[in-house]
């Protein structure tokens, strides 16, 4: 109230000092007042630098907005949080007296206690059968998803499937006949080009914003700076507006097709201040259909290590290498029999197209094998010895293989709800271990939180497999049996998991 009032008395005061400036105004203006002729014959008193009017030549935005509104829905995500008990305090005769249960359950244990904890986004309808594209971390970790469409019916939803690697999630409501958005190109897409994003920010649903693409292929480490979580950013950058809960909300271009999913902002405030960034229509369509299809995304690795040959590779590693030019990328590893490794690609070789594609960056790079799946054909031209060389690669899943990946094959690291880094140098010589992986964070519900794994256990083998490093994790894909490992201070530790 306090603010209402505050801000009418400075609307009061406004129209207060522009009564005096209008008074003041109209005693310095003539009265009599001549209009300038914009007639034809007296069009060169305008200055050659006024054009008239033609709506022909502006964007109309109309079309676009009042059509893909209707496929664009509000998503609310509900968590359920654990809170602390009173229980876990001890017996206190203050509350037994005042009738406060204290949440003892058998054995004098006391018993979780929860709450609910609702978030909010958007999604966007891609067929009428009720399939519904959004990003992960708008879903990630709810107990229970609401779906309300633009016309204000609402629905429970089912997640289908998601992918933190693109932040791309799919869910599905039980309703036929519904508005869809098709999708368009973000390959199509030009630098300047007009596009809407349509979402509920601040929960304000069926919210419509409009801008140009600032940028594609823009890459800002949002998703993780390690590249052995595969992630995937090619973002497009806008200058249109979006704000919390614009997430997984509709990117659009004036013919009104799905270009992008939106999915952050770069601000200093965490509101909007200029720039916003989506996922492309060319990486939203793939992991859509691989999820709606197979339950997981079918990733293809192309299996090396590089580094862009910009400025600062010429810089550090131009001498070293004889490069002098920046362009391509440079071939710093090849993964022992990983598809660049078995198309004959080395160390060393610098990598220029894909299929045609000019590579001069990482997210470009990534991107373009992105779209494909495991035992797709890859056409890579690259530089060797100042000779150009021509290889068709067979591209391979993260386990080496060319087969698709079945639901049952599991993301070892993501079930075991877990942060992890390489155990260091230090530590492998101190535990006298060849290598392993470190827990650095556990999450609720995964494997390691239900095991009781504390932070800093290194795991050395999984299903008595080796694994020396994030690679290594990241390759199996079979069910967890067991996890052996070590603590820092020599303790090893090994963990049974029974169905």
């Amino acid at each position: 109230m306090r603010k209402v009032m505050m801000f009418l008395g400075v609307a009061a005061l406004a129209a207060v000092a522009g009564g005096v400036s209008a008074w003041y105004v109209n005693q310095q203006i003539p009265s009599k007042i001549e209009y300038i002729n914009t007639s034809p014959e007296h069009e060169t008193q305008l200055g050659s630098h006024f054009t008239a009017f033609e709506e022909s030549k502006y964007p109309d935005l109309t079309y676009a907005a009042e059509n893909a509104v209707k496929a664009v829905v509000n998503i609310e995500a509900v968590q359920r949080v654990e809170m602390p008990s009173r229980g876990q305090f001890g017996y206190d005769p203050f509350l037994e007296f005042f009738g406060i249960p204290q949440n003892y359950g058998r054995h004098g244990q006391s018993e979780p206690q929860y709450r609910e904890r609702k978030a909010g986004g958007s999604g966007v309808i891609i067929s009428e059968d009720g399939y519904i594209v959004t990003n992960n971390h708008v879903v990630d970790g709810a107990t229970k998803l609401r779906v309300k469409l633009n016309d204000g019916r609402t629905y429970d939803a089912e997640l289908i499937g998601k992918d933190s690697a693109t932040d791309i999630a799919l869910l599905k409501i039980d309703e036929q006949k519904l508005p869809t958005l098709p999708f368009g190109s973000s390959d199509a897409l030009r630098l300047g080009e007009w596009v809407l994003a349509i979402g509920s920010p601040y929960n304000l649903q069926s919210t419509i914003t409009a801008g140009i693409v600032s940028a594609k292929a823009r890459s800002l480490g949002a998703l993780s700076n390690n590249p052995e979580d595969f992630s995937i950013e090619s973002f497009i950058q806008t200058d249109a507006a979006v704000n919390p809960g614009n997430s997984g909300g509709a990117l659009v271009n004036t013919r009104g097709e799905l270009v992008g999913i939106n999915m952050l902002i770069q601000s200093q405030t965490g509101s909007y201040i200029g720039y916003s960034f989506a996922v492309p229509e060319a990486i939203v369509k793939k992991v859509v259909v691989d999820l709606k299809q197979y339950g997981v995304v079918q990733r293809a690795l192309l299996g090396i290590g590089f580094r862009v040959i910009n400025q600062q590779f010429i810089d550090e590693k131009g001498e070293e290498t004889g490069i002098k030019e920046i362009g391509g990328v440079y071939v710093a590893s090849v993964e022992e029999g990983g598809a660049a490794s078995e198309a004959g690609i080395r160390k060393g070789d610098i990598l220029t197209h894909i299929d045609g594609v000019a590579i001069n960056d990482e997210a470009t790079l990534r991107e373009r094998i992105a779209r494909h799946s495991p035992n797709d054909r890859v056409k890579i031209s690259a530089k060797r010895d100042g000779k150009v060389k021509l290889f068709e690669v067979t591209l391979r899943n993260k386990a080496g293989k060319t087969e698709l990946l079945t639901k049952e094959d599991i993301d070892v690291s993501e079930t075991l709800g877990g942060k992890f880094v390489d155990a260091n140098d230090k530590m492998c010589r101190e535990l006298d271990i060849r290598g392993g992986v470190q827990v650095t964070g556990i999450k609720a519900e995964g494997i390691l939180a239900r095991a009781r794994v504390k932070e800093g256990f290194v795991i050395t083998h999984i299903n008595d497999r080796a694994v020396y490093s994030l690679s290594d994790l990241k390759k199996l894909t079979g069910k967890i049996h067991t996890i052996d490992g070590i603590y820092p201070n020599g303790r090893s530790a090994s963990y049974v998991l029974v169905e």
